[in-house]
């Protein structure tokens, strides 16, 4: 302990050892004191050393520190004091007063040299992770802080490392869930080394649920409202997204994107923003950016847009786009966020359109960014960011495109000038003495016209008032007389910068576009300005311009379609070998690609410039240098036959285009009236199914009503033994009577309509009658021919067809009257035992035996119909093999023959009808008369009695 004492400063006599000696000593006796509090103070007392004397510690006791964590795991102690120790051997993080000028290179080479020791043995890394999952405070602590120091020094090799360990990963997603928020936060910084640029273990932290606790941590701590934490934690969301689709599926899939809702919803006072505010908000876009990148896959960042509109999140942003005192930085940073949440989507491209700035009146927030870009006063960063949400609405918007370009058409341009509009603005900013407007708002119209040959052609329309009295010129030639003028107006900014803008405006314009070609080629002072600009030997600075000009030249050669004679590709070609000379054109041409401001353009979307002065290309131009340059060289070299026959290909190309766009347009309509047709059908497929549902429901009911009617029938017979085997009982009162008189009044009733039944049969017989009198006639005509006896067989063959048909309805009420007749017999012998009580029952005996006798009279008297229908069959049969009448006169009677059969089956069907109707009504009287009391079978004689006098005068009368 003595010796601890003179290490750590205390008084002793005699002269100080020196630290090399010191260090030495103590790790000596870490190695070989065998009391576990002796090398405890001597670890203790290297931490204390390990600041001051690093190098010396890092290179003499880190083997015996290694050795301690191996061996003395039970002690949180000496673990704990050996981890700092090596903590601070490690990390580079010293303190103040070390850190001179002379010293930060050393310090990475020191602190990259004992990581390099510590991690050559893999199994000191798993040692740490072990360390790690303890749970006492002093060993888990300094156990992230060294690891977290060895990702810095050596991030892939330990990434390895890690990754191969069983559960390494997982061991260290567990630091999240501790309730300390110190190494809960250290646990934040160590996933953020861990993740850096490693997508393997990514995927892994982003499957243990990293997404669900991070976005908890932050609503904990109060959104963009929170501390360094939010930060620490968004920053390692950006490192689990960026560049990682399958995290970035995952995100969305998961829902997490709803979540993000709640960080920017900012209130209406937004003044006096802190620093860490701004720097959460602006890692929170910068997370919502990297789920819509342009560089994503489009199918990826489609669905992520569609997903924060649909959870208004697009909507909150839009709203701090319009809001009051954010900071300049902010809303920057929210249009570049919003432009890519509605770059090449539809939907969220619409809702746009539709945002109106809060001011009195309300304009649309195209317009107030289009003022702010066009206004040299606001920040470039600003205007650039403007510029790159007016680009990004446009972007495969036709629509949107439309809306702009018609503001600059003379029909809709608001005559009162009480509102500026977006065309207005574009054309303001075009021809301003800024050049930096120039260039932004040339840009801007050129995205208006990308790949959209119909707005093109409609921009040619527009007319500018250029001064009071003057007449008006198109846009087309206003910006040739600017570009023409060239460094005469005085203007603020870069020289070329402004025929730069409209160079690409013009290329944008004039491609695939021949109308336009035409319009500017018919300006005579085009072409020589072009030819002059590309011939001169001009300096560096204008071979920006140069290159522009002879690729608007060779635009005007290739989408030429020679309409004007003086300006033919012939002759251009001929101009430019005479004036230019084609290598020196082709030169000229490449300057454009070889420029390093070009390049830059090419690699993203997004216009980023250090300065105003290096605003010279378009991304969305470049595509289309890249797309033109070779045609154009190629263009320039071809003969006038090589032309005439690529024009006879374009032709053919077009016509077969035309040939294709017909049968497509055949195609889609063949297609809809299949769609048409299977509705159709399946619609009368569900009207089948519910009929023949109705139809074996209405089977089943009819069932139902046999089965019913049956044991009616069988319940009649027994009730009629019980009356009889209780006939001595039975008496008659009043109210009987009665029921029986109205019983009476109904039977009179069924007479009644019998004999409207009889008189229906009557001009049934007539009609049949009247048919064999036209037979009989078509038999007396003489002409005859081979047609007219065809089509009398058929029509024998159909009249045949529609007479057996009546003979089976024949037959089918014959059939329906012997079953009346049964049920007659049966009622006849259940009256012999009924009881003869009542007055009238001899009256009903003698009128039940006039019944059977007109019933069997009836019955003769419909065979002998039968017979006769038979016989007339035959008959006709004659009459139409001997028919000679025309083949006209055949189909008329045809069709009067069809009219009378149908009437006549029409009548049979009645008659059907009626006669099941009675014979419902006679089980219902025979029921009310069973409950009266009264004998079923006397009444029903009665009636058949009846009945058979009707049917007895009825053939009298036919007799007669």
């Amino acid at each position: 302990m003595n010796f601890l004492r003179g290490v750590m400063g205390g008084p002793s006599a005699g002269p100080q050892p020196s630290g090399a000696e010191t260090i030495q000593k103590l790790c000596d006796r870490v190695a070989s004191s065998t009391l576990l509090d002796d090398r405890r103070d001597a670890v203790r007392a290297l931490k204390s050393l390990s600041k001051k004397y690093r190098l010396e510690v890092g290179i003499q006791a880190m083997e015996h520190l290694i050795h301690v964590l191996q061996t003395d795991r039970s002690d949180s102690e000496i673990i704990g004091y050996a981890l700092d120790t090596l903590y601070n051997v490690i990390s580079n993080d010293l303190e103040e007063e070390e850190q001179e000028e002379n010293l930060p290179k050393q310090v990475d080479d020191l602190g990259s040299q004992f990581t390099e020791i510590f991690i050559k043995q893999q199994e000191n890394v798993t040692l740490l992770l072990t360390l790690v999952e303890e749970f006492d405070f002093h060993v888990r602590w300094p156990g992230v802080k060294l690891l977290t120091s060895l990702l810095k020094q050596q991030g892939p090799q330990v990434q390895q490392i890690i990754l191969v360990s069983p559960m390494g990963v997982s061991r260290l997603m567990d630091l999240l869930a501790d309730s300390r928020e110190v190494i809960r936060n250290d646990g934040v910084l160590l996933l953020q080394q861990l993740t850096k640029s490693n997508a393997a273990i990514q995927k892994i932290v982003a499957f243990e649920n990293a997404f669900e606790r991070l976005l908890d941590i932050i609503t904990e701590e109060g959104n963009s409202d929170g501390g360094i934490v939010v930060e620490d934690c968004l920053l390692l969301l950006q490192n689990l997204l960026k560049n990682n689709n399958s995290n970035q599926n995952f995100f969305k899939e998961g829902s997490y994107i709803q979540r993000m809702k709640p960080w920017f919803e900012v209130g209406d006072d937004n003044c006096g923003w802190s620093a860490q505010k701004v720097t959460n908000l602006h890692l929170m876009l910068q997370l919502v950016r990297v789920l819509v990148s342009p560089t994503n896959p489009p199918g990826a960042t489609s669905s992520c847009q569609k997903a924060m509109f649909h959870c208004g999140l697009l909507q909150q942003l839009c709203t701090i786009l319009m809001a009051t005192g954010v900071p300049a930085d902010i809303l920057t940073e929210t249009i570049n966020t919003v432009s890519e949440v509605i770059r090449g989507c539809q939907m969220n491209q619409d809702y746009f359109a539709s945002v109106n700035a809060p001011s009195n009146p309300p304009r649309p927030a195209i317009v107030v960014l289009l003022m702010s870009m066009v206004n040299e006063r606001q920040p470039f960063v600003l205007r650039c960011a403007v510029l790159y949400c007016f680009q990004c609405f446009l972007y495969k918007n036709q629509k949107g495109q439309g809306e702009i370009v018609s503001t600059l058409l003379p029909s809709t341009i608001d005559a009162t000038g009480n509102s500026v509009s977006a065309g207005q603005l574009l054309c303001g900013g075009l021809f301003s003495t800024d050049s930096l407007s120039n260039w932004c708002a040339a840009v801007a119209l050129a995205h208006a016209l990308q790949e959209n040959a119909t707005l093109k052609e409609q921009l040619l329309r527009v007319q500018l008032a250029t001064s009071i009295g003057n007449p008006p010129v198109s846009l087309l030639q206003q910006c040739t007389n600017i570009l023409s003028q060239g460094d005469k107006i005085d203007r603020r900014g870069s020289k070329v910068q402004t025929r730069v803008g409209l160079l690409m405006l013009l290329c944008t314009w004039l491609s695939n576009c021949s109308i336009a070609v035409t319009h500017f080629l018919h300006n005579p002072a085009n072409v020589p300005f072009l030819t002059g600009q590309i011939a001169e030997n001009l300096g560096e600075e204008e071979h920006l311009v140069q290159g522009l000009c002879a690729l608007l030249l060779g635009i005007s050669i290739y989408y030429n379609d020679n309409s004007l004679e003086n300006y033919r590709k012939e002759k251009l070609k001929q101009l430019i070998e005479k004036r230019i000379g084609r290598e020196n054109f082709i030169e000229k041409l490449g300057f454009i690609s070889k420029h390093e401001l070009y390049s830059r353009a090419a690699q993203k979307p997004q216009p980023s410039f250090s300065s105003p002065d290096h605003m010279m290309f378009d991304h969305e131009f470049t595509k289309l240098v890249k797309e033109l340059e070779g045609v154009i060289s190629k263009a320039i070299y071809k003969s006038s036959e090589e032309d005439k026959k690529e024009e006879e290909v374009k032709k053919t190309l077009e016509q077969h285009d035309n040939i294709v766009t017909h049968y497509k347009k055949v195609i889609r309509e063949q297609d809809q009236e299949l769609e048409e047709l299977k509705q159709r059908i399946n619609t009368l497929t569900s009207q089948n199914e519910q009929l023949q549902a109705t139809v074996t429901q209405q089977v089943s009911q009819i069932q139902q009503h046999k089965d019913q009617y049956n044991l009616l029938k069988v319940q009649l017979g027994k009730d009629t033994q019980h009356h009889n085997s209780h006939s001595d009982t039975f008496q008659m009162n009043g109210i009987q009577t009665e029921e029986v008189s109205k019983l009476k009044e109904e039977l009179e009733e069924w007479k009644n309509k019998h004999e409207l039944l009889q008189g229906q049969l009557k001009e049934k017989d007539s009609v049949i009658e009247k048919l064999k009198s036209s037979q009989l006639e078509m038999g007396t005509t003489e002409q005859s021919s081979q047609t007219s006896k065809s089509g009398g067989l058929e029509l024998n063959n159909e009249l045949q067809k529609e007479l057996e048909m009546l003979r089976s309805q024949i037959q089918l009420q014959s059939a329906e009257i012997s079953k009346l007749q049964i049920e007659n017999q049966k009622l006849q012998v259940m009256n012999t035992t009924a009881d003869p009580v009542l007055a009238d029952s001899h009256v009903a005996a003698v009128n039940k035996s006039e019944l059977e006798g007109r019933l069997e009279q009836e019955i003769k008297e419909l065979k002998s119909e039968v017979k006769a229908l038979s016989e007339e069959k035959e008959t006709l049969k004659q009459h139409l093999d001997s028919s000679s009448s025309t083949v006209a006169i055949l189909q008329d009677e045809k069709s009067k023959l069809q009219q009378e059969v149908a009437e006549s089956k029409k009548e049979q069907d009645d008659l059907l009808v009626l006669l099941a109707d009675q014979d419902q009504k006679l089980s219902a009287l025979k029921i009310k008369l069973k409950d009266l009391g009264v004998p079923v079978e006397d009444e029903d004689d009665i009636e058949s009695g009846d009945q058979g006098d009707e049917d007895e005068d009825g053939d009298e009368e036919e007799q007669d």
